[in-house]
């Protein structure tokens, strides 16, 4: 089967391009180009160019330029482009029922949504195209429809008489026709493709109410203005028209395509975070060919086995292993921990860490889609994919409520045209149409939309920044909560915290001396130490003779002193006895602080111990969720020792350290299968995956966007706290929306079997349209009222 390619987006004459290797098909030879991979039979019509003695054909002028700049990143058979293979990227599936794909774009059977590709690139246009079309049709729909409104309801304006005297009744509902023909027919089309297409693939949704409300209230009305004798004289005004409900079907419209482009925003950002990860991955690697010249080649050339170097700021363009040199590199894109970890020869690098000191050169390990970067893209793109959505209870009822009002409508036509009175075929044909315009969905369509829009917006004013629906109605039922350590429990700075001065030193001696040996330093924990000592506002003086110890630590001369500072090792090697320190040092590092240890003209001075702090309204916020009966669990990359204390801290009901983010992922993905509903609240680039899988994701504003990016909820003041508050929110949303739900059906229920004419045998009433179109508008009022309680809600 050839594979629609879904990243070229750059050339319309290859939208539709097919990816698939030089073949004959039904005994015909098909030229392939291979930029593009579209196809053709026949010889003549694409462009031909010779490269290395073998023929290529190619669509365009601008798929054979981009072949001759760089003709080895079309050929390499099979090729892979950040880890995703052309063929995975032209599956197509929906963001609502993943099991749902096909080759190329187009539209799910089961709810109608447009399909979206499974794979993300950094190719290809940054805006959805069908958000695009929705918004131009949104806002086309929306100038016709205001004074498609305003005609509509002049008799309630000022001055509406008068218009009524310079103006024919039949002349305004011309114009009205004029108006509402194109939001109906043109910006509101793919309502009715798409309810077309539920009818058959037997799978009715929101879009078979929406196009039947739409179509009827429309076509009612059109054959009101062009036939009005056909219906029965109550119904005709003085003017011999009769009422028509235009605006009501382009009102419909534009706010079920209002809806469409929230919706489609919020979704189009869900790629973000795999495109942020991408980003990561330096584009081009410096290789020391066999020759040992060196050259600068793009990243997707590297091989495994290739040697590389790696200049000091740079990034390591892919996994592999030191073989020569010594560097600090920061991998706290992985792990999480600001702390840079020193790299010798024999150690493993990942790519897309910074290498910040020294020079390295590398040996490739693994390159591609078997890079580290890769597997945490590709897992945060199958987390988000497979997080089905909870089944709206709108979409739910439908199933049942359409078929119903539709058999209604033909039972209360058949009823009228047989039994009913003259003429016949006028009482029938009101009756189907009342029972089908009160039974529209518009409050229906409301009912969940305008519920989220308040809730979104009372939560942005308490900094809880909601991604999208399902969050919501998913937040209120997690007992699980999943934390990092870094940035998330603490405040991901490293500070000092400790100063433990030997008898005849003090803690500013010590600090002032310590601060300027390591001023020149950049070391997070030097950083740590320079800010301590410019608070207290001491004098940072100039150091000479500096040594860095590998491993070890930094020694030098301060005014005139030999200052020595590291780990217990740095000391014993300059044979000063750091025993009697080493009982104090044992208790600081058990409380999870990083203790080095201070030498003063060859004697011990004291200990210098760095930490991150706890932030300070985490205790009380892991308290309350405890409170709400929600098990903690926290995952970090941070040491065993440091995680314990800041778990027994917290009170924290488990901890699980030194883990990769494919682990964190895991560590979720096992709590899930006990039937557990997991929230996951990270700050780093490592937590992504873990975000990405959880049922809801929440990140830290503190933390980076490509956390953000993968999370479903942010808290913009990066407190713990703020889920208290999203989770009450969530609960007051999910019951608000329940009783939209209720008043956007208690009308249809009771106004359904009315309209048919249950009550015209004994009372002799008969529910017009122009009375069910009020009920139906009555309900959307009451849908909106309610909803905007949500902005009163207190104790937040």
């Amino acid at each position: 089967m050839n594979a629609q390619r879904g990243n070229n987006m750059e050339n319309d004459s290859c939208q539709h391009c097919v990816m698939t290797g030089p073949s004959h098909e039904n005994g015909q030879e098909r030229y392939v180009d291979p930029v593009c991979g579209m196809s053709t039979h026949e010889p003549g019509r694409y462009l031909s160019f010779e490269y290395e003695g073998q023929k290529y054909h190619f669509c365009s002028e601008h798929c054979l330029n981009k072949f001759k700049q760089d003709p080895h990143a079309y050929l390499t058979p099979h090729p892979v482009i950040n880890g995703e293979s052309l063929d995975e990227r032209a599956i197509y599936t929906c963001p609502m029922h993943p099991e749902i794909e096909q080759i190329g774009p187009g539209l799910c059977p089961k709810c109608g949504m447009a399909l979206e590709p499974k794979s993300i690139s950094l190719e290809g246009d940054e805006e959805n195209p069908e958000y695009r079309d929705m918004l131009r049709r949104f806002v086309m729909g929306a100038i016709l429809t205001v004074p498609l409104v305003v005609i509509a309801m002049r008799s309630m304006l000022p001055g509406g008489q008068v218009l009524d005297q310079l103006v024919k009744e039949q002349t305004w509902q011309w114009i009205e026709f004029l108006l509402a023909t194109p939001v109906v027919l043109w910006a509101g089309w793919p309502f009715f493709v798409r309810g077309i297409q539920s009818v058959i693939n037997q799978n009715l949704n929101m879009f078979t109410l929406i196009g039947l409300g739409i179509s009827v209230a429309y076509l009612y009305s059109v054959v009101a203005v062009l036939f009005p004798e056909i219906f029965p004289e109550i119904m005709r005004s003085q003017h011999g028209t009769v009422g028509v409900y235009f605006e009501a079907a382009a009102v419909i419209v534009v706010l079920i395509l209002l809806g469409q482009v929230m919706e489609l925003r919020a979704r189009s950002q869900t790629g973000a975070a795999i495109k942020a990860l991408l980003g990561l991955a330096p584009k081009s690697a410096r290789r020391i060919n066999p020759d040992n010249s060196e050259e600068d080649v793009p990243i997707e050339h590297v091989k495994r086995g290739d040697m590389l170097r790696i200049r000091p700021g740079e990034k390591i363009p892919v996994d592999g292993v030191v073989v020569s040199g010594s560097s600090l590199v920061d991998e706290s894109m992985i792990s999480g921990e600001p702390v840079p970890v020193k790299k010798a020869k024999g150690d493993k690098v990942i790519g897309a860490t910074v290498n910040t000191t020294g020079g390295l050169i590398i040996e490739a390990e693994k390159v591609g889609a078997e890079t580290l970067l890769a597997q945490i893209v590709q897992m945060v793109a199958d987390a988000q994919r497979s997080r089905a959505p909870i089944q709206n209870l709108a979409d739910k009822v439908a199933g049942y409520f359409v078929p119903a009002v539709i058999l209604v409508a033909i039972i209360a036509f058949g009823g009228w045209y047989m039994l009913g009175p003259e003429p016949k075929l006028g009482h029938a044909l009101v009756a189907a149409v009342s029972v089908l315009i009160i039974a529209c969905p518009c409050a229906l369509g409301l009912a969940t939309p305008m519920s989220i829009m308040v809730a979104t917006g009372k939560g942005a004013s308490m900094g809880v920044l909601f991604r999208n629906a399902q969050a919501i109605e998913t937040l209120h039922r997690v007992n699980t909560l999943v934390v990092d350590k870094t940035g998330t429990l603490t405040e991901g700075r490293p500070r000092l915290v400790s100063i433990r001065p030997v008898p005849g030193h003090d803690e500013e001696e010590i600090l002032g001396l310590v601060a300027s040996l390591e001023k020149g330093s950049e070391h997070p924990l030097a950083f740590a130490i320079l800010e301590a000592a410019q608070k207290k506002g001491l004098m940072v003086m100039d150091a000479q003779a500096f040594r860095s110890h590998t491993g070890k630590g930094v020694s030098g001369i301060v005014d005139g002193r030999e200052i020595l500072f590291g780990n217990r090792r740095l000391l014993v090697d300059f044979s000063v006895d750091p025993s009697q320190m080493d009982k104090e040092a044992t208790s600081l590092a058990s409380e999870g602080q990083t203790v080095m240890f201070v030498a003063v003209d060859g004697k011990p001075a004291g200990l210098l111990a760095v930490a991150d702090p706890i932030k300070a309204t985490a205790s009380r916020a892991i308290e309350t969720l405890h409170g709400e009966g929600m098990e903690i669990v926290m995952l970090t990359g941070d040491n065993e020792e440091t995680a314990k204390s800041v778990a027994r801290k917290l009170g924290i009901d488990k901890a699980i350290s030194e883990l990769l983010p494919q682990q964190k992922a895991e560590a979720i993905k096992g709590l899930q299968a006990k039937a557990r509903v997991v929230a996951m609240a990270g700050d780093g680039i490592n937590d992504a995956p873990a975000l990405a899988q959880a049922d809801v994701g929440i990140a830290m504003g503190t933390g980076t966007d490509i956390a953000m990016e993968s999370a479903d909820v942010t808290l913009v003041k990066g407190d713990l706290t703020g889920i208290v508050r999203a989770r009450k929110l969530s609960r007051a949303t999910m019951a608000n929306i329940k009783q939209n739900l209720f008043f956007a059906f208690v009308y249809n229920a009771l106004g359904v079997p009315v309209a048919a004419g249950i009550l015209y045998p004994n009372f002799g009433i008969v529910l017009s349209p122009v009375i069910a179109a009020a009920a139906m508008s009555f309900s959307s009022v009451s849908v909106v009222t309610n909803a905007l309680r949500l902005k009163r809600l207190k104790d937040l």
